[in-house]
């Protein structure tokens, strides 16, 4: 049996797979937990094979709680869930070491395939995730251009890759709302793209970050 771990808010969920891996002979839900603000803990008490981590949940977000554990437990094997494509918590899902992504809306029998091909050593992705990957990791065949930014322009580009919201940022670096806003624009202007997502996957295909 495959031993795995779920950190999900939505209580209706949590219960729906609970009861289908009742019923199942290949994987057991040992426990699961409505935020992942003490998941390095867990993950240590309870040893999973595989740890199923939602994305938005009070407190840290899975993507948070995704770092801290593969910094602290480097071998956790990881499957992130969401019920939202988000080419931006995609992409920095997979930098920070994620085994695999998969939608809710996939239903629970995938889910169960999901957590044997990531148990396996595999990597999984319901079939519109894979296709986003796809073109994510696809390499630029254009000489990487080089873009000049400033060093509070490049702290706050890192904090777009790890993931931070606005908050967040506003709280690392101690900066306002209104600051951190004027450098996005300037970043997304220098970098010529539009959105975050965007901004982020060039700064790690042109070694920005």
């Amino acid at each position: 049996m495959i031993r795995i771990l779920l950190f999900e808010d939505k209580h209706q969920y949590v219960e729906s797979v609970r009861m289908y891996f009742e019923e199942s002979d290949k994987v057991f839900l040992a426990a699961s937990f409505p935020d992942a603000s003490r998941a390095v803990k867990e993950i240590r008490k309870y040893q999973p094979d595989v740890v199923l981590m939602d994305i938005e949940m009070p407190g840290i977000s899975g993507i948070e709680a995704l770092q801290k554990i593969k910094e602290a437990e480097p071998n956790t094997r990881i499957l992130m869930q969401t019920a939202f494509e988000d080419n931006h918590k995609i992409f920095v899902s997979l930098c920070a070491g994620a085994s695999g992504y998969i939608l809710k809306s996939s239903g629970l029998q995938a889910l169960e395939d999901s957590i044997i091909d990531v148990h396996n050593g595999g990597g999984y992705f319901s079939p519109s995730i894979a296709t986003k990957v796809i073109k994510l990791m696809k390499p630029e065949e254009q000489t990487p251009e080089y873009v000049k930014l400033t060093q509070s322009e490049h702290e706050i580009l890192e904090c777009l890759v790890e993931g931070m919201s606005y908050k967040m940022i506003e709280a690392k670096l101690g900066k306002s709302y209104h600051v951190i806003h004027f450098h996005i624009k300037n970043i997304y202007k220098k970098l010529h793209v539009h959105s975050k997502s965007e901004a982020v996957i060039k700064a790690l295909k042109n070694h920005i970050i």
